[in-house]
């Protein structure tokens, strides 16, 4: 992991400023000298700038998008816990932790952190840039804010504006957070016990009814207690806590719910899509209930110069990190045509 320090005020959406950010970054492979090989990777909610680590199959070594062909850039998200600037930075005014005080941010605050990057980098075009879930919403308010430095866009299980299952999905799991008796406590550990539950809740919408049905019925008729569903969602939980943040999560999850394409824009979605040039790849998963493939097809239907792919996967929303032998075909042909 490498980090990137701008040292100059920032200023977010809100009008609030940083007196200066830390980005944390991976890259793999070189840029080359015509500067046309670079491949940049948006993360979603809890993932970190090592996208070779979480999208395995499809990012490094022997994959398609590979370190021998490719200048590949990640980097972590603004307000996240794994080195950007975030609630457990320390705040230069109280040199303590920001905490509850970390101001809020949205998905353009940290387009805006990523253009420095890509300036600091000596990056002036980006061959292809690429993301799901959370990661899709930064690929398309970058599209519409350097429209003439990103050549492709690749978007998988995502939309152009969060909707209103999103922001009700969002907002059980801030609930779950601060129903915890020491959410809001000076500590990184605050809000540790809200932040399983919310987890839990996130995992259903992360999979679907076919899942856990298929993975987690138990066989025993007999039971009455310690399901299979019930050590699941425990174990998910569990495995969050131990590398996440409470605080990270709730304001992450406060900037999906801002996620608008058409705000600040005129707020007309489609006219917004409409002006998007890049060559775009689309591929939605049939079993997503989180975003669900109507929310891909409105984007087909508007961006211009779109190719769709439907694909299957038990994995539902999931699927977008799992289907890398599925999504490394259908992106390496597009690739090649385009």
């Amino acid at each position: 992991m490498k980090f990137f320090d701008h040292t100059e005020d920032f200023t977010l959406e809100n009008g609030t400023v940083l007196a200066g950010i830390r980005i944390a970054y991976h890259t793999y492979g070189e840029l080359n000298t015509a500067k046309d090989n670079v491949v940049w990777v948006c993360h979603a909610l809890t993932a970190s700038s090592d996208a070779a680590d979480w999208w395995k199959g499809l990012i490094g070594e022997g994959s398609l998008i590979n370190p021998s062909e490719h200048f590949i850039v990640c980097a972590n998200i603004l307000g996240s816990c794994y080195g950007t600037t975030g609630p457990l930075s320390i705040n230069p005014k109280t040199n303590q932790p920001y905490f509850s005080d970390f101001p809020q941010v949205t998905i353009r605050d940290m387009v805006q952190s990523y253009i420095l990057l890509r300036k600091h980098l000596g990056i002036d075009k980006i061959h292809l840039l690429m993301g799901g879930s959370m990661g899709g919403y930064q690929v398309l308010e970058w599209a519409v804010m350097e429209k003439e430095v990103i050549d492709r866009l690749f978007l998988i299980a995502t939309s152009p504006s969060e909707s209103a299952w999103g922001v009700a999905v969002h907002t059980a799991q801030r609930l779950a957070i601060e129903a915890d008796a020491s959410w809001l406590d000076q500590t990184p550990q605050a809000g540790a016990k809200g932040l399983k539950a919310a987890r839990a809740i996130g995992m259903l919408t992360y999979r679907n009814y076919n899942t856990f049905q298929e993975k987690q019925t138990d066989p025993d008729p007999e039971k009455i207690d310690d399901f299979k569903a019930s050590s699941y969602l425990n174990y998910q939980g569990d495995k969050l806590v131990k590398r996440f943040n409470a605080y990270s999560y709730w304001l992450l999850t406060k900037a999906m719910d801002s996620h608008h394409l058409g705000r600040g824009r005129g707020g007309d979605l489609i006219k917004v899509l409409q002006s998007i040039r890049q060559k775009t790849l689309i591929i939605g998963i049939r079993s997503d209930i989180l975003c669900p493939l109507d929310e891909q097809l409105f984007m087909a239907d508007h961006i211009p110069d779109t190719r769709f792919i439907e694909i299957d996967s038990a994995y539902g929303h999931d699927g977008f990190i799992i289907e890398t032998v599925q999504i490394s075909r259908y992106l390496g042909d597009w690739l090649k045509r385009y």
